[in-house]
């Protein structure tokens, strides 16, 4: 832990120099102990700069998403105030599973390199390969009730477009209810899971899981979505720093979270702005069915208003059907 706490000091005073006694003092570790913790940075790749009488300076890192570049910006934050970043893990939609059963606080933020399970709606996997994309879930424990926080998918897109707009200068579209899109391709999946107390039923937990193509490369992606999958790599021509857009994305979930669900007409209004669906003819998928109409508008509740041949009208609500563009992937 010791390596994380002075990477993120190293972080923190930019291109000027720390000593290591000065380290060791505001660390509370022998300057051995510091010592050891710059070599063992440098053995994963992270180059400092040493000089005599003037200490250490970090003048290159690694792409990795880890404690020690996150902790400084995210201080203040409410989500993400503790941080839990893995090498590998299942999903980590399931950690934070097992994280709030154990008893973990709200605010707790689950990151892996890599997940060998990664899950999307209705049963659907998520590739995640290592080292390319930002897979992150936060546990959260809101005191409401579960029909409340029915919409909450719905705010998390809005704030994980604001979070790569930080990140990134550009600012990603939403395919109802939980796809962000770019250019017309899907560039994120979000998975909201909830737990119920099972004598009460109150709510008892609330993880969005959110997983990001950063810089996949076309053949990172398998042959059944290479046609409908991006990164931000690929879009944007060059290879993006997946720290900052954790950073980035974390602050924009922590933003949401304070204004749920009192600032419900802001978000409204940004969803709607965002929302590529309506206008569009779409296929209506269900467990027993498959249905054409066309997408109107987004109402009041975040459901999807269609239209369909017959003339019918109907208000959907996310967990009743996905819905697939009947034209390209939207």
């Amino acid at each position: 832990m010791s390596r994380e706490k002075v990477l993120s000091l190293l972080l923190e005073q930019g291109d000027s120099y720390v000593s290591g006694e000065a380290m060791s003092q505001t660390l509370g570790i022998s300057r051995a102990a510091v010592w050891k913790a710059i070599e063992a940075l440098r053995q994963e790749g992270y180059v400092v700069q040493s000089a005599p009488k003037r200490g250490y300076r970090l003048e290159q890192s690694p792409d990795r998403v880890r404690e020690g570049e996150l902790t400084g910006p995210l201080a203040g934050c409410y989500v993400g105030r503790r941080l839990l970043c893995l090498d590998t893990v299942d999903s980590t939609n399931t950690e934070a599973k097992r994280q709030a059963l154990a008893g973990a606080e709200e605010g707790l933020v689950v990151i892996s390199e890599e997940q060998t399970g990664g899950r999307g709606r209705l049963g659907r996997t998520f590739q995640s390969p290592k080292g390319v994309g930002l897979y992150l879930t936060a546990l959260l424990r809101p005191k409401l009730r579960p029909e409340e926080v029915v919409d909450f998918t719905a705010w998390v897109a809005v704030a994980v477009c604001d979070g790569i707009e930080a990140a990134c200068g550009v600012r990603p579209r939403i395919k109802w209810t939980n796809d962000i899109i770019l250019n017309g391709k899907k560039l994120c999946g979000i998975l909201t899971e909830m737990g119920l107390e099972s004598e009460s039923n109150a709510l008892e937990y609330l993880i969005p899981g959110i997983g990001i193509n950063v810089n996949h490369r076309p053949e990172d992606f398998g042959e059944e979505i290479r046609s409908m999958a991006t990164s931000l790599a690929q879009e944007l021509g060059h290879p993006v720093r997946r720290s900052q857009v954790a950073v980035c994305l974390v602050q924009a979930l922590d933003r949401m979270y304070r204004s749920f669900p009192e600032n419900k007409e802001a978000y409204l209004a940004k969803y709607r702005a965002d929302c590529i669906t309506p206008g569009n003819q779409v296929q209506l998928i269900t467990p027993v069915s498959r249905e054409e109409a066309f997408a109107l508008e987004i109402d009041d509740q975040f459901r999807l208003v269609v239209e369909y041949p017959d003339g019918r009208r109907a208000a959907l609500s996310a967990g009743e059907v996905s819905v697939r563009g009947m034209y390209g992937y939207v």
